[in-house]
């Protein structure tokens, strides 16, 4: 099979289209034809090993010290059972399915192999493949926080990065739990984020929200812009906190924070669950969820998909088909 593989860490033009071995499914294992997955912010980081601060030791250690441990990137993907081991029972050939490898990786590939009881769900039959692949990692980081969180119905959510495959994802999934939700995002962006649901939109390039006298019960920080030192006089008594894509000095801001006042930081890597994947589905099927795509490429252009992710100005995902040539 076709796979684009990443032997190196560094820029776009590391990435290889090349053939490798296609996977046989274990017995309790699919084997999924992939027809879609996308270049996310993790994808780009593993890629060139750019990490939030302080982070860049535990990232090789985690990801591999000279070179990616897992060569074949994508964490989200969408595609067709096309084989199933002998022991399984929830699926069967010929399902259309989306799944969450998560960090395990191995979706920029025309198969992949995903255990049935993992973050495998069925298609939901309203969104295209494209828009199932594009679902989970957002979705989930989503979701993460905001069970973390504690959102309530009637909080004042503020989100950075509105725009973004997360910040898109916690606006709609914040406005489902009933929380008053406020957008920051960029100009081009204002309309964009206003039609996912936000109750206010602020233009970041016009108006600093840590200056304004709004206070929020939760503010999620989706692209690393602000810290608890320079928000927390804009969170309310009890008020967290959600650092998504913070380092180390934010980290120990978790810890340090509820020591000195009533609010709390909120930090680390998003858990990857399969029950979430299992809601994820639901949410899309009934139309609370709806992934926002910024652009399309086809597989060969995989180098071209990264170095748009790479400019970090991306709306929403970036989707990449995957061809199987005849």
């Amino acid at each position: 099979m076709k796979a684009c593989v990443c032997r190196r860490y560094g820029g776009p033009e590391v990435l290889d289209l090349t053939d490798v071995q296609k996977p046989t499914p274990k017995d309790k294992e699919v084997l999924v034809k992939i027809l879609a997955t996308t270049v996310t912010s993790g994808d780009w980081r593993v890629r060139t090993l750019n990490v939030p601060k302080g982070l860049g030791l535990v990232a090789r250690l985690a990801l591999g010290i000279t070179r990616p441990r897992q060569p074949i990137l994508g964490t989200e993907l969408a595609g067709v059972i096309e084989t199933v081991g002998k022991a399984v029972t929830r699926f069967r050939p010929g399902d259309a399915v989306f799944a969450f490898p998560g960090g395990k990786m191995g979706c920029h590939a025309q198969y992949r192999a995903v255990a049935e009881d993992g973050p495998v769900a069925l298609k939901p039959a309203n969104l295209s493949f494209e828009e199932a692949a594009s679902l989970s990692f957002g979705g989930s980081t989503a979701l993460h926080f905001l069970r973390k969180a504690d959102v309530k119905a009637g909080e004042k959510v503020l989100v950075i990065g509105a725009s973004g495959g997360v910040g898109s994802a916690l606006v709609q999934l914040a406005k489902h739990f009933g929380a008053e939700v406020t957008g920051v995002t960029s100009t081009t962006n204002l309309e964009l984020v206003g039609s996912l649901g936000a109750d206010r939109v602020i233009d970041y390039t016009k108006e600093d929200f840590t200056k304004s006298r709004a206070t929020y019960d939760i503010i999620a920080d989706t692209v690393g812009e602000t810290s608890f030192a320079r928000c927390k006089h804009a969170l309310r008594d009890k008020g967290r906190l959600l650092v998504i894509a913070g380092g180390l000095p934010d980290m120990l801001s978790a810890l340090w924070a509820p020591i000195t006042s009533s609010k709390r930081v909120i930090a680390g890597p998003a858990e990857e669950r399969p029950e979430d994947v299992q809601q994820l589905a639901a949410l899309a099927k009934a139309g609370v969820l709806r992934p926002l795509i910024d652009r399309r490429y086809d597989f060969a252009q995989m180098a071209e998909a990264h170095a748009y992710v790479e400019t970090r100005r991306k709306r929403g995902s970036v989707v990449v088909s995957v061809g199987h040539a005849r």
